[in-house]
């Protein structure tokens, strides 16, 4: 036991003081957007919302997160991440907590969309941030280090979600929200502050590459964004359907949902680094996390037995484990070429415009056709995900077979 104990450590060993700060910030953070996961029950049960209403809000809702990733990236590049992270926190707590008193479905639409786009100035420099605290050769681990703080506050964020909504309501999660980003905002102040912090890998081009002419980066961000409708579908359709057709209650469904990050903190890490020991290729990675993403989907149609759950979550989670490090890693390594904030606010933007067609999607096929029918249809689009990925995978073999040529010449 000691052992294993020791070998999991030293998995985490050689990251910088400020990317285990960073991974601390993110998970108070984290912790506290525990009303995501159960946004599409508050909007259905407590504010009487058809499930076409809650596929419009959550368009609103990836429309502000394409707009704040672009921004993000946009200010990032000019006044640095710091100042673009400590304020995208601070004002995210002030939304939260008034976002609760909008009522009306306009006023939902338009309030989500401004939270968003403030919330989500946050990720591209926060990825920037990350790259900058960390050596080359630990950027995937570093990354790693920050979606167990993701996970860990996903974690325990809905289990304690599920409980503050059986003894204080759906408003008491609005007000804990509120509350840690502001925590999180001291944090960083207190602790993070860039006169101090070691830059290791500060990378600054002389005649940056535009990442509109980086055709290769352009095919890994469809890839992505159709990898996210399917995944975000754990995030609006699938806990409605742990509602509707299995019957838990909204503390099952947070204890389900927190399992995927307690399993994600006990083992990505060791995960991460084995696959990275492999010398296996990012993209192959990639393709291996979407593959078993997809079999999530499929398994449920198989059975109604309720245990059936726990077999899709489980291999929705090691999908996600090796696929999200490996497709950020690779997104860095590529940012190197041009501003990085482009780059990374681009890479946020695929996952934000997931966001404006997933939710909406999604609720409205399941209005539609059924969950069942829904499920197929995801499994296609994660075929294409995948065949995307193929593509680039070709693209980045011939870049590389031109680049030895034009060396031996």
């Amino acid at each position: 036991m000691k052992k294993l104990f020791s070998n999991y450590a030293a998995t985490f060993s050689g990251l910088s003081r400020e990317v285990w700060w960073l991974s601390l910030i993110t998970l108070i953070n984290r912790a506290g957007t525990m009303v995501i996961p159960f946004l599409s029950l508050y909007l259905t049960q407590s504010l009487g919302f058809t499930l076409s209403d809650v596929g419009l809000i959550m368009v609103f809702f990836g429309l502000g997160s394409v707009a704040g990733s672009r921004l993000g990236g946009y200010l990032t590049d000019r006044i640095g991440y710091y100042k673009v992270m400590q304020w995208s926190l601070f004002l995210t707590g002030v939304l939260f907590v008034l976002l609760q008193f909008i009522k009306t479905l306009n006023g939902f639409c338009a309030s989500i969309f401004f939270l968003m786009m403030v919330a989500d100035t946050f990720r591209p420099a926060m990825f920037v941030a990350l790259s900058s605290y960390s050596k080359p050769e630990n950027k995937t681990r570093s990354v790693t280090l920050i979606r167990l703080a993701i996970n860990l506050g996903f974690s325990a964020g809905p289990a304690v979600g599920g409980l503050i909504i059986t003894t204080m309501g759906y408003q008491g999660l609005f007000w804990v929200d509120g509350i840690t980003c502001v925590m999180a905002t001291v944090l960083l102040i207190n602790v993070l502050n860039p006169r101090k912090a070691r830059v290791l890998d500060e990378v600054k081009v002389e005649n940056p590459v535009s990442v509109y002419s980086d055709k290769p980066y352009w095919i890994f961000l469809v890839a992505m964004a159709l990898f996210g409708i399917v995944f975000l579908q754990y995030f609006s359709t699938i806990p409605l359907y742990y509602k509707e057709v299995h019957h838990l209650s909204e503390l099952e469904i947070g204890l389900l949902l927190g399992a995927n990050g307690f399993i994600i903190f006990l083992l990505e890490m060791p995960l991460v680094k084995s696959l990275e020991d492999s010398q296996l290729s990012k993209i192959n990675l990639m393709l291996a996390g979407g593959v078993l993403v997809t079999l999530s989907f499929i398994v449920l149609n198989m059975t109604g037995w309720v245990g059936i759950l726990l077999v899709g979550m489980f291999f929705m989670t090691i999908g996600e484990m090796i696929m999200f490090p490996f497709s950020n890693a690779f997104a860095m390594e590529r940012a190197k070429k041009g501003n990085q904030g482009q780059y990374m606010s681009w890479y946020s933007i695929s996952f934000s415009v997931a966001h404006v067609f997933g939710h909406f999607s999604g609720m409205h096929l399941i209005e539609k056709v059924g969950f069942d029918a829904t499920w197929y249809i995801v499994f296609g689009l994660s075929l294409l995900s995948g065949v995307f990925l193929l593509i680039l995978k070709g693209k980045t073999k011939s870049n590389t077979v031109k680049k030895v040529l034009q060396f031996d010449k």
